[in-house]
């Protein structure tokens, strides 16, 4: 890692805190190598429960100037952080720290890095695909294909197919909602954003046209959310918004399942006219005999838009970038702002 300048070096304190499987999937041995070279580090501690009757993770913990966390880190309430005097900074190797950050780490003043950019690639990625394959109307298609197993005639059957000026909406100008604006930028889209909290001068600079969330709505081939689950955004799409929807639209979900009305959503689909992508639902496992699984204008898939295996060590990679940050006395990268905590998913 260069710089232009040669600030303090220091190998901090660090502990581990997540779940085993956390630990496993994330911290390939090339990744802890790397970060035993940046910090101080004793790589058989893994920290699961802030409260353990272990002597040894009680030192660590004692001792601990940077945590770096993942998925299954506890909360670090009162008793935890009390546990961790000389806590200065939180490194979360994953996406929101919402699960586990509290109030009392702003009131001690850490800093806590997320790698939750890191994290928006994939689901970028899938949120492209969903809405490039969804406007060629690959899943429609290929049943039609698969049932006449002969040439079909696709001017007769797919007049309007294609991406070519289409209209794609997306809901919510996020890490995830900027990345997927990014990455449509080379085709020949129509880009419509939805965000109370983006305004006209950002939505120029995106390239991107800021509308109200029922005129994206109606006016879009593909709807992609990417809000965050918050009281005001519960069944944001709901029988009312699905409704404005036109015929043949399709609606992509990869943020919260519970920002969209799961009723009202399997109606519209169960008649044909809407067409749904979607790797967040509520509940987050259907149940059995729900219609999602068998209508055949639905693609729905297991919570696999996030980082997925390989995808992982992007995770410790950035997670590890931001420690070596630190212990060359830099800012993070990626640092969470607590005044805007709220507004992320």
């Amino acid at each position: 890692m260069s710089h232009s300048a040669t600030p303090r070096v220091t190998r901090p304190r660090t502990v581990l805190a997540m779940s085993g499987e956390t630990r496993a999937a994330i911290l390939a041995p090339e990744a802890l190598d790397r970060l035993a070279r940046v910090a101080d580090l004793d790589p058989r501690l893994l920290v699961t429960d802030f409260g353990a009757d272990d002597p040894a993770q009680r030192t660590g913990l004692h001792e601990a100037e940077v945590l770096f966390t993942g998925w299954g880190c506890p909360p670090l309430d009162p008793a935890a952080l009390s546990a961790m005097p000389r806590l200065r900074a939180v490194v979360h190797a994953a996406g929101s720290v919402k699960h586990h950050i509290t109030q009392g780490v702003w009131d001690r003043g850490i800093t806590v890095s997320t790698a939750a950019t890191a994290n928006a690639f994939p689901v970028a990625e899938y949120t492209v695909a969903a809405i490039l394959f969804a406007n060629k109307h690959i899943l429609e298609s290929a049943r039609v294909y698969r049932e006449a197993r002969s040439r079909v005639n696709l001017l007769e059957r797919f007049p309007g197919v294609g991406n070519y000026r289409r209209t794609v909406g997306i809901v919510g100008a996020s890490r995830i909602g900027r990345r997927v604006i990014e990455l449509l930028r080379p085709y020949d889209l129509r880009v419509l954003v939805h965000d109370p909290y983006l305004d006209e001068a950002d939505a120029r600079i995106l390239g991107v046209e800021r509308t109200g969330l029922d005129t994206l709505v109606a006016e879009s081939d593909v709807v992609t959310i990417h809000a965050p689950e918050l009281p005001g955004t519960r069944h944001l799409f709901d029988a009312p918004r699905l409704a404005l929807m036109r015929d043949g639209a399709t609606l992509v979900n990869t943020a919260r399942g519970s920002l969209v009305d799961t009723e009202a959503l399997v109606k519209e689909a169960a008649t044909g006219r809407l067409n749904a992508v979607l790797d967040h639902t509520e509940p987050e496992v259907l149940p059995a005999d729900s219609p999602l699984y068998d209508l055949p204008n639905v693609l729905l898939t297991p919570h696999i838009a996030g980082s997925q295996g390989g995808e992982l060590h992007r995770l410790a990679d950035a997670a590890v970038d931001e420690l070596e940050r630190y212990a060359h006395g830099l800012p993070f990268a990626h640092a969470v702002d607590p005044r805007t905590l709220h507004q992320q998913a």
